[in-house]
């Protein structure tokens, strides 16, 4: 008598069932520019923070046949990805080469908190999040200059001709300093809390670099003038965090946000959430990343006052809120 465990017994001839390999995972943060958006293109000094509170997960398993991805966004085979994910893709395919697997398989699959074309750091933050998986699949430990390679390869299919600052930003625990191409960390001498709020109107980053291009070809002068004064908001800002001084600092964050507007990368939208922030408390907010559209970032008094502001941006027409903490440094 058999066995209820028993199985039946498989026909030589039958092909064996491949064992799954197992998955390998990768994380990484979104960013946010606390001062010298644009102004980094041309030499100024930059502030970026992490932004904990949103992540991306990347697993990857080594595979045979064709390269897979699997995301809210597409689900499919990795070379018939629409051109919205070419970032992921080149990602994926520097990631292979740089540890020497090019031309492997693999099964990508990805999932993020951060809203896309927001200013937040979403493309730079999957590709590291990819190339870390990758990196972890094939049992390869890469330093952070193979790793930014990666992210940058990936972020030129995004923008074109990215300054470096979200490659290295997405892969920082703690606030970082970024000027002429160099990253240093940031002294910060008490703990702040962030809400970011998403005006739901897509960021036009390429659009607002041409423009400051554009702008600065024809007013060189008025153009950096406006640049100038970023970046002297931006060394303020370091100063301030230094200090532990969140009052100053908002005060900075909010003449950072009008001298974006005359620079011509403002929208009303994000004009319309700042000014709510404001009215209810807040230090200090202003738009962070490309500009004319994407996310506000607010400089709120205490823990206790973040929910507050944030549904107050809610009510102003937010599509989306999230609260995070620079922790202290020092």
């Amino acid at each position: 008598m058999t066995s209820s465990s028993a199985r039946p017994a498989r026909p030589s001839d039958a092909p064996a069932t491949p064992t799954p390999t197992a998955a390998a995972s990768g994380r990484a943060s979104g960013k946010a520019i606390l001062l010298g958006e644009h102004a980094v293109v041309y030499r100024r000094p930059a502030l970026a923070i992490p932004l904990s509170a949103l992540q991306v997960r990347a697993e990857v398993r080594r595979s045979s046949g064709p390269s897979h991805l699997h995301s809210d966004l597409y689900d499919g085979p990795l070379t018939a990805a629409p051109a919205r994910l070419g970032p992921t893709a080149m990602a994926a395919a520097a990631a292979l080469e740089a540890v020497g697997a090019a031309g492997e398989s693999i099964d990508l699959r990805i999932a993020s908190d951060l809203p896309a074309e927001r200013g937040v750091g979403s493309s730079a933050a999957v590709a590291a999040a990819v190339v870390r998986a990758v990196a972890a699949a094939f049992g390869t430990d890469l330093d952070a200059a193979a790793e930014h390679d990666v992210i940058q390869r990936a972020e030129r299919v995004a923008h074109v001709s990215p300054s470096g600052l979200d490659a290295h930003a997405v892969r920082a625990d703690a606030p970082i300093w970024f000027e002429d191409g160099a990253v240093s960390p940031v002294a910060v001498a008490a703990p702040l809390t962030f809400v970011i709020a998403d005006t739901g109107v897509a960021g036009r980053t390429r659009e607002a670099v041409a423009y400051v291009r554009r702008r600065h070809d024809e007013d060189p002068q008025g153009t950096t003038v406006l640049l100038d004064e970023l970046g002297e908001l931006t060394r303020e800002a370091r100063t301030h965090l230094a200090t532990g001084d969140a009052r100053s600092l908002g005060a900075v964050m909010d003449r950072g946000h009008a001298t974006l507007d005359l620079l011509g990368v403002g929208d009303p939208s994000l004009d319309e959430l700042a000014a709510t922030a404001r009215a209810h408390g807040a230090w200090g907010a202003k738009l962070t990343g490309g500009g004319r559209g994407g996310c506000v970032l607010v400089l709120i008094r205490d823990d206790k006052s973040a929910a507050e502001v944030a549904g107050a941006l809610r009510g102003a027409g937010a599509a989306a809120t999230w609260t995070t903490t620079v922790e202290a440094t020092t």
